[in-house]
């Protein structure tokens, strides 16, 4: 199976995204046995195949009329995500827009890759948006981290 060295995990509690997340708000956490930095975690997960890159242009199409935000232009960014946040152990990337603020958070620790969403949503756009989006969502991150398990294990000696 494509995914089953992606485990479903609370993303640890020293987490930046924490000192964010309100009652009300999403968020999610995956892993992966991987060590690499968040940075090389990150680049690698985000090699986006062409059928993200798909989905990610017909969102633009049809969130524009709405005015939900695109990818932003930043001196620093991982694909089309600015980064927000960097230390040795994690890696926070997102922007903030009119209808949702999202983070993604790439964390190392112990021998494992986490990865996890943020989002908190300030209108009903917002949340109708989060509701259409999730099965995408959660395809799109199994698949981001199944592609750095992969990266780790064809780079063992």
């Amino acid at each position: 199976m494509l995914f089953r060295s992606v485990e479903t995990c609370p993303l640890p509690q020293d987490s930046a995204l924490w000192a964010l997340h309100r009652p009300g708000d999403f968020i999610d956490g995956y892993r992966v046995m991987a060590r690499y930095s968040p940075r090389q975690a990150a680049e690698i997960a985000m090699q986006f195949p062409v059928w993200v890159h798909a989905l990610m242009a017909l969102r633009q199409i049809i969130m524009w009329p709405f005015g939900l935000k695109g990818a932003g232009t930043s001196k620093d960014s991982i694909a089309i995500f600015p980064v927000r946040k960097e230390t040795a152990d994690e890696l926070v990337l997102g922007f903030d827009d009119r209808h949702l603020d999202f983070r993604i958070s790439i964390l190392s620790r112990d021998g494992y890759i986490h990865c996890a969403t943020w989002v908190h949503r300030h209108n009903w756009l917002g949340r109708a948006y989060l509701a259409v989006i999730m099965p995408f969502h959660i395809l799109i991150t199994r698949h981001m981290l199944a592609r750095v398990a992969r990266h780790a294990r064809s780079s063992r000696p």
